[in-house]
């Protein structure tokens, strides 16, 4: 897209389609090139740090802590479940033997599809595919024209319209912001109804209590026209849930996963594990605790759902050792999610990883370690990566400009992915072109690539390919201020997908009706 956005009361508006077999976002009176909606797949062979033995050590140490010094449930019902699966149980420690751990791993699919509202969204979780999820719950957001604060609604409701809007955000994830100025009791309500109607996505509930568990899944139902039965009977949306690392897990956490998977919904397990702080400093240290964490969740699970969907997430990284802060994009959190792929496909799971960053504003550590990140994804083979677009500051930002940066990277993986870049067939090869242009000439005006040129190369969203001096006559507009006037104009124009007007009504009425209600405790 060229440097010189219009102003935001001004959208642009072209009929020309992006590069590549291309489409414009039509859902919206503003219209920029962005590749088409698909679930990409990665053609790439993962990268893999550990050798044979390097596996077999790190799937050793997991099943020792497994077995030998144990998790810690601080869930009655889990407690309950694993006695009565024979593991050991003595107070809120669990020891399980790995031949059971094993055995319930077995029982997860290696991958699954997850079918929103809207079909054309389903996406596929496990062998090669790769989905991107918007940036989720950070408390504060900032923008180049207000700064930080808190999130607020309205900030929640932006996010949600980008969310939309770009094809290669295939996943409505968590709160992309909190929104503080809601009443916790009822935010789940107000911030699913949103997500609900102003996408069509596949869609997260978090495991935040029963009510908000038992909320989201019927409004999911609703939104979806389905009968329960219906709802039961395949993935409609999912939940994550992170251990309390080390070597614990919360009451909400499982009783949302345990929610989740009784009705055939998936649940990702993701220990957060920093190196140095909640996990040992070496990083086959910090994977080893990570891998052990999420068995025993899984294994839970899979006692209790036999076949429920589940993925094995890893957010393993270091701290910054001076000052203790958790640090992403390092080669260190590279390596973790590399050796976490590896682990995944030896038990069989499809694989969570993260688009993050430390840096505090979008400027270049921003970008490097989200490159970083997100790179260090496609090459551990990762199904799922989480805070895809929109971080910042270690989790604790959500950011419009981010997130439009993001989504270029986002594209320009996804172009990296298709088939064309790397194909080798005889006019991929152009020996005809090479003997028309011979030694002399050039290939700008010749057949070949007047064939091609429209759909040969990437298009950017928010890059400028100008020269210097083109770029400084036209006011030399640097990549935030680009990205901020793409996310002002597409949340100005945004239109929302269409939907059934009787199922909004009825969901307006369940959400009136929970409100009434009183909707999730939150005084204890």
């Amino acid at each position: 897209m060229p440097m010189d956005q219009p102003a935001p009361d001004r959208p642009r508006r072209t009929g020309r389609s992006g590069g590549r077999g291309g489409n414009t976002r039509r859902s919206s009176g503003f219209r920029f090139e962005q590749m088409p909606w698909r679930v990409p797949l990665n053609p790439d062979r993962p990268t893999e740090p550990l050798d044979e033995a390097g596996v077999q050590a790190i799937h050793a140490g997991a099943m020792h802590i497994l077995s030998e010094i144990g998790i810690e449930f601080l869930n009655d019902e889990a407690l309950m479940l694993f006695a009565q699966a024979g593991c050991r149980v003595d107070g809120r420690n669990v020891r399980m033997d790995a031949d059971f751990v094993m055995e319930m791993v077995r029982k997860a699919p290696a991958s699954f599809t997850i079918t929103p509202r809207n079909p054309d969204r389903a996406i596929t979780i496990g062998g090669r595919h790769m989905v991107f999820v918007n940036v989720s719950s950070p408390p504060n957001v900032w923008d180049l024209e207000n700064g930080k604060r808190p999130g607020d609604f309205a900030a929640f409701c932006d996010f949600m319209k980008l969310t939309q809007a770009f094809n290669c955000i295939h996943i409505a994830g968590g709160y992309p912001v909190e929104p503080v100025d809601i009443h916790p009791a009822v935010r789940h309500l107000d911030c699913l109804f949103e997500k609900l109607t102003l996408t069509d996505k596949v869609c997260h509930a978090y495991s935040l209590g029963r009510e908000r568990v038992e909320d989201v899944m019927e409004m999911v139902r609703i939104a979806g026209g389905l009968s329960h039965a219906e709802f039961d009977a395949t993935p409609r949306m999912y939940t994550n849930i992170n251990s309390t690392s080390p070597l614990k897990h919360d009451f909400p956490m499982i009783d949302g996963a345990l929610r989740l998977a009784r009705r055939g919904q998936p649940v990702v397990v993701t220990p957060f594990t920093l190196a140095g702080a909640m996990a040992p400093v070496t990083m086959a240290g910090a994977v080893t605790l990570s891998v052990a964490e999420a068995l025993a969740a899984i294994a839970l699970l899979q006692y209790v759902a036999p076949g429920c969907p589940v993925a094995f997430g890893t957010f393993t990284s270091n701290v910054d050792m001076r000052s203790g802060a958790p640090a992403f994009g390092t080669p260190e959190y590279m390596r973790a999610t590399q050796m976490s792929g590896q682990m995944a496909r030896f038990y069989g799971l499809p694989l969570r990883a993260s688009g993050v960053c430390t840096a505090n504003a979008p400027d270049g550590q921003a970008m490097w370690e989200t490159a970083n990140s997100l790179w260090s994804a496609v090459q551990s083979g990762a199904n799922i990566v989480y805070h895809a677009a929109g971080w910042l500051e270690g989790g604790l930002i959500a950011s419009p400009e981010k997130f439009v940066m993001d989504c270029e990277l986002l594209q320009m993986i996804q172009r990296y992915f298709e088939p064309a870049t790397h194909a080798t067939g005889p006019g991929d090869i152009a020996l005809d072109a090479v003997a028309e242009v011979g030694a002399h000439g050039h290939y700008f005006g010749c057949g070949h690539t007047r064939e091609r040129y429209a759909d040969a190369f990437y298009s950017p969203i928010a890059s400028d390919w100008r020269n210097f001096e083109a770029w400084a006559a036209d006011g030399a507009v640097e990549a935030p201020e680009r990205a901020h006037r793409i996310a002002r104009q597409i949340v100005a124009a945004f239109e929302p997908p269409p939907m059934d007007p009787a199922r909004r009504e009825e969901l307006q009425a369940f959400v009136a009706r929970r409100k009434a209600e009183g909707g999730a405790p939150t005084d204890f």
